[in-house]
This record gives structure tokens, C-alpha cells and sequence, in this order.
């Protein structure tokens, strides 16, 4: 077993200038994983890593946005969360992890797995057959799960929770795949087609999942039947709560934490300092109105901060051989939401909006 510690964290170690933020939850991955799949411990920490990533970007210009503290605290025993945030950690990680198993296995990364052509030569529909090399989801769905679900090993409200979140990630996955074909016949007439399922990108996937991270259902247990520890009286409620639900939603358990405050003990930064958005090519809606989410409703002020950046510009090429460049100065306006000068604590005044927490 020491041996097996060592060749995973020695794997692990080769993503750690890039995976500071996300380690400790990697970690966890690849401490679950079966010794017989210690060929996978790579894929799983790239994947855990490209659901942190997706994370971050989903989040940017939310008042919770995705800080190193989210894997931690979702997976913790003792710091547990069950908020709709947690949700979507859990679902988009469990995604990653499946999404970079299915690709690495199509490209022939593994000597056991390869393109899934089970329905080969089957007729799809008017015009087409199945053919060509479809991402082999089946197996990335199997081995994600031996890694991310290992995790969960309680009985418990949080537990089942997770397992249905990560459960949502995976069928992510599957519902986002999309079909592409080749046309045959002669000159190039199109007669028939021959098609196979493909990945979407993940940022489509990460799409997805905001969506449903924002219709997550909070799950309202029966407390007149939860009793302490794994009685049949609190499994039964449990099992109850969780029957009717259906597998694609997220799902979380608490409200939100006011994500305008510092909580030191939760690991939230609080809003004081958040870069946020007023003007720029581009921008959608909602990135728009990122410092009226992020600075007025949480008590602050907008602060505009300008800095000078210098670079190279109007590079020419010389014969022969330099190439020569002018120096650009450009001024760079960019806007940060500062605790206002009369206030105390950015949450003195009452702010509106408070029960929309993200």
C-alpha cells in the first residue's frame, strides 16, 4: 500500500505547479482509486483539474467564485457544505473526470479501451448508419466512478447528495455529446450517412451545468423523522426525500452563506476587492452588471483604478537578421469594489437584494 501512495503522489507531483489550488482534492481522487486502475490516476487528475478550471470561468463574475477552498470544504468531513454551489462542485469535477477518461480513451492512450463501435453498422435513421469511432463514454462513466464516488462512504443526507450531484455530472456528459457524419454516395451525392457520437466541447458541458446550477432544487428533508446517527428511522426518510428526484438536477441540502462577507472559518474572501466589469467589447448582460452584483448590493463602492502597461509594438523585421520594436504605452481602466469611506465593514449598511446570494 505504501508503494501504491508513493506512484500516485508521485504522478500527482507532476501537475503541482499548476494544481496548487485543486491538490488536496486531487489527492483525494487518486487515494480512492483501486490499484488495479492506477493507470487512469493521470487522466483523473488532468480531469479533476479541467473541472476546477470550468469552475472558476462559470463563476468569475459571481460573488461566489469557485476560491480554493470550494473542494475542500465539499469534501471535508468535517467541513462539509450542502449549498447549491457545492452542487455544481461536485457535478462539474465529476464530469472532468469522465469527460478526460472518454477522450484519453478514443485517442488510444489505454491498451484496454479504444473507440466504442458496439452499434456499428446499425441503422440510426432515415439515411444514416452508425460507423466511424464514437467516444467511448460507457468506460470514462465506469472508472469516474470507482474515483469520484469512492469518496462518499457515509449513509447520510450530504453523502447521498453528492453521489446524486456527481451522478448529474456524468449524464452531463452524455446529454451533451453531439453526432457527426460523413457523407457517402456517388459524386458525392450523400446518399446515406455514416455518423458517430462525439464530446462537446466542456466549456458546453460548463454551460449545461451553470444552467442547472441555477434551477438546483433545494431537498426538504422530514427533521420529525431524522434521528441521530444511521437509524432505519433516518434512512427511511432519507431514502424517501430521495426517490422522487430526477437524476439530471442538482440538488443541495442548505442556503447559501452571505458571500459579500469575509468568513474566515468557511473560506470565503467576501466581495472587498473583486475586480468587476463596466464597460468593454463583448460583454454579455450579466457581466455588465457585475459591479452592481459584486460592489453596490453587497454595501460597496465601485473604484476605478487606472495603470499604465507598457509593450512591444510595431515590430518590424531587418535584413538580416533582428527584428526591431517601438515600446507602446497603453492605459489600462479597470474597476474594483472598495469598502466605502464612512463604513466600518463592507456589510454596515443594509443591503438589498440579500436573498440572492451567488
Amino acid at each position: 500500500m505504501k508503494n501504491t501512495k508513493l506512484f500516485i503522489l508521485t504522478t500527482l507531483g507532476v501537475f503541482c505547479t499548476t494544481f496548487t489550488a485543486s491538490a488536496w482534492s486531487v489527492n483525494n481522487f487518486l487515494m480512492t482509486g483501486p490499484k488495479a486502475y492506477l493507470t487512469y490516476s493521470t487522466s483523473v487528475a488532468v480531469g479533476a483539474q479541467h473541472g476546477i478550471e470550468e469552475c472558476k470561468f462559470q463563476f468569475a463574475w459571481e460573488r461566489w467564485n469557485c476560491p480554493e477552498s470550494a473542494l475542500q470544504l465539499s469534501t471535508h468531513n468535517g467541513l462539509r457544505s450542502a449549498t447549491r454551489e457545492t452542487s455544481f462542485v461536485h457535478a462539474i469535477s465529476s464530469a472532468g473526470v469522465m469527460y478526460t477518461l472518454t477522450r484519453n480513451c478514443s485517442m488510444g492512450d489505454f491498451d484496454n479501451c479504444g473507440c466504442d463501435d458496439s452499434r456499428n453498422g446499425r441503422i440510426g435513421g432515415r439515411g444514416w448508419v452508425w460507423g466511424g469511432c464514437s467516444d467511448n463514454v460507457e468506460f470514462g462513466e465506469r472508472i469516474s466512478k470507482l474515483f469520484v464516488d469512492a469518496l462518499e462512504t457515509g449513509q447520510d443526507s450530504r453523502a447521498l447528495m453528492n453521489l446524486h450531484n456527481n451522478e448529474a455530472g456524468r449524464l452531463a456528459v452524455k446529454s451533451t455529446m453531439k453526432r457527426t457524419c460523413k457523407c457517402h454516395g456517388v459524386s458525392g451525392s450523400c446518399s446515406i450517412q455514416t455518423c458517430w457520437l462525439q464530446l462537446a466541447e466542456f466549456r458546453e458541458i460548463g454551460n449545461y451545468l451553470k444552467i442547472k446550477h441555477d434551477q438546483s432544487l433545494k431537498l426538504e428533508m422530514d427533521k420529525r423523522r431524522m434521528r441521530a446517527g444511521n437509524s432505519a428511522d433516518n434512512r427511511g426518510a432519507i431514502a424517501e426525500a430521495f426517490s422522487s428526484l430526477v437524476a439530471t438536477e442538482l440538488i443541495f441540502l442548505e442556503d447559501s452563506p452571505d458571500y459579500c462577507v469575509r468568513n474566515a472559518s468557511l473560506g470565503l474572501h467576501g466581495t472587498e476587492g473583486r475586480e468587476c466589469l463596466q464597460s468593454g467589447k463583448n460583454l454579455s448582460q450579466w457581466e455588465k452588471r457585475s459591479c452592481r452584483r459584486l460592489c453596490t448590493e453587497c454595501g460597496l463602492k465601485v473604484e476605478e483604478k487606472r495603470t499604465e502597461t507598457v509593450s512591444s509594438c510595431n515590430c518590424k523585421f531587418h535584413w538580416c537578421c533582428t527584428v526591431k520594436c517601438e515600446q507602446c504605452r497603453q492605459v489600462v481602466t479597470k474597476h474594483y469594489c472598495a469598502r466605502r469611506e464612512r463604513d466600518q465593514s463592507p456589510n454596515s449598511n443594509r443591503r438589498k437584494h440579500r436573498t440572492h446570494r451567488r
